[in-house]
């Protein structure tokens, strides 16, 4: 029996609805930056990971992970890298290979060299302005006359 509560239909709908990019977290990062003066661009295909923002003049990229997908492994983050309970044959080799790609995406950008910064979805959402400010100090000053 699945220890999930909704209907298999339901979950699947909303699974299949959940966005792997300009995600709600996401959206918080990009307004905060612009609003500052960083310019930036989205999903580049040509890097590994496709990261969800990329500063090509400062070989800077930052990627949002949401904890779930990424399983967070921080002892403060309500997710903990938790399995799902119900299609355990499904979800386990599912996430352990997301785990397995951000590293390997993580040591083509080091290797290319590209500074990555990690934002995860619960200190972001705990934390805000917090998380922007390491954001900003990872990203340096905006460039000038890049403000409006």
């Amino acid at each position: 029996m699945s220890a999930d509560w909704l209907s298999s239909d339901t979950r699947s709908r909303i699974m299949r609805a959940i966005r792997s990019k300009d995600t709600a977290p996401e959206q918080i990062i990009r307004r905060a930056l612009f609003a500052e003066g960083y310019r930036y661009r989205l999903h580049v295909k040509e890097l590994p990971g496709k990261p969800d923002l990329v500063f090509p003049g400062r070989r800077k990229v930052i990627f949002v992970h949401g904890c779930f997908w990424h399983q967070h492994a921080n002892a403060r983050c309500k997710v903990k890298g938790r399995m799902p309970t119900s299609n355990t044959e499904y979800w386990g080799p599912k996430l352990r290979r997301n785990i397995e790609r951000d590293a390997e995406n993580l040591a083509a950008l080091k290797t290319l060299r590209w500074q990555v910064h990690i934002v995860w979805e619960c200190v972001l959402r705990s934390a805000p302005e917090s998380t922007i400010s390491k954001v900003k100090t990872f990203l340096g000053p905006p460039l000038r006359g890049a403000a409006a």
